[in-house]
């Protein structure tokens, strides 16, 4: 139905579905539950058994948890962007079923949800294009997209890229950052990352494994970019400006467990976190 890669989309989709669940949320999308609906039926006839998993609602209480707190963090900085840009464009880079649009709407915004095509053919089925929500079926390396963002009147622009750059060539994501800092002057990017380590043999091996196994993701879902340290990208050219980081384990959420216990480690900390720069 999808590749490997965009079912972590529905992944992260179904989390945010359960989650919306709960008596007191961490994120609440309503829009998720009502097009899990319409979702069901369909992944419950697949013949993977990954698929027939999130119709039911199985996914590890942890991954959700997890998840919540990064599409609620990425929320944050759309919002906050937004106060100070009301008519700004935002642009949701790998944007799989994520309805982020309705979530972060104030009724001004623009807003661009940006996927591979066999995505976006998926998602028309179950989200409506208005004269402020558009889509783009494209790679993020396919660069004519950004002559679509472009048209919109001049306004600041937020670059959103939650869980996506990890999965993808690093020489083509530095290209891609460095294209969008000569095209799109102040704006701003927030994106997750790893660190580099966790590319390398075993480690992205073990990371694989694990979500292959234990998720049911496809092969295509391993680590292949990953940064040293959040200063890395001011390296790659002197107008790009780190402006903060943030890590799961800074919520302090009590449903984090003990994993939050070992998230006050230093190391922990940068094993998996959000970057966020200006693009001057």
């Amino acid at each position: 139905m999808l590749p490997d890669v965009a079912e972590t989309g529905l992944l992260t989709f179904y989390c945010h579905v359960i989650e919306s669940k709960n008596p007191d949320p961490i994120l609440l999308d309503q829009k998720a539950v009502e097009i899990s609906r319409q979702l069901n039926p369909i992944l419950e006839n697949s013949p993977k058994s990954f698929l027939r998993n999130l119709a039911k609602g199985k996914v590890k209480k942890d991954l959700v948890v997890h998840i919540n707190l990064r599409a609620k963090k990425y929320d944050e900085y759309a919002n906050l962007f937004l106060t100070k840009n009301p008519k700004g464009i935002i642009v949701n880079i790998g944007c799989g079923m994520d309805s982020r649009f309705h979530r972060i709407d104030n009724g001004k915004v623009t807003f661009f949800d940006l996927d591979l095509p066999e995505v976006i053919q998926f998602k028309k089925n179950y989200y409506e294009e208005t004269d402020r929500y558009h889509f783009i079926a494209a790679s993020v390396f396919d660069y004519g997209w950004m002559d679509q963002v472009k048209k919109v009147e001049n306004q600041p622009v937020l670059f959103l890229a939650e869980g996506v750059f990890m999965y993808l060539d690093g020489e083509k994501v530095k290209d891609l950052i460095l294209k969008l800092q000569s095209r799109f002057p102040n704006a701003e990017l927030v994106c997750e990352v790893v660190t580099e380590i966790f590319t390398r043999k075993p480690w992205n091996k073990i990371v694989a494994l694990k979500m292959n196994k234990e998720l049911g993701v496809g092969k295509g879902a391993a680590f292949i970019f990953g940064i040293r340290n959040s200063h890395e990208l001011e390296t790659w050219h002197s107008d790009i400006e780190f402006l903060d980081e943030w890590s799961y384990f800074e919520s302090e959420h009590p449903r984090l467990g003990w994993v939050g216990i070992l998230g006050k480690l230093n190391f922990m900390q940068k094993v998996q976190y959000t970057v966020h720069y200006r693009l001057n």
